[in-house]
């Protein structure tokens, strides 16, 4: 089940609540009893290497960084 990130503007808590997607945007009561809640933009974080044919290429290895390879080094 899909974690979702609040923050209580009364207080400034900030917590998360395990519930079903379509649930996701139902209010949120904060752990201290306020109602005046805000659901946060939360980032995904993915690590590991990739492997394999379709692996990209390590840096220096000709991969082109932010712009492509043309414009810097």
């Amino acid at each position: 089940m899909p974690r979702y990130e609040y923050r209580c503007r009364s207080c400034g808590t900030t917590f998360e609540v395990s519930r079903p997607m379509a649930e996701s945007s139902a209010p949120a009561d904060c752990p201290q009893g306020h109602d005046d809640t805000v659901k946060l933009l939360s980032t995904v974080a993915v690590g590991g290497a990739a492997t394999g044919a379709g692996a990209a290429p390590q840096a220096g290895g000709g991969g082109g960084g932010c712009c492509g390879g043309g414009c810097c080094a």
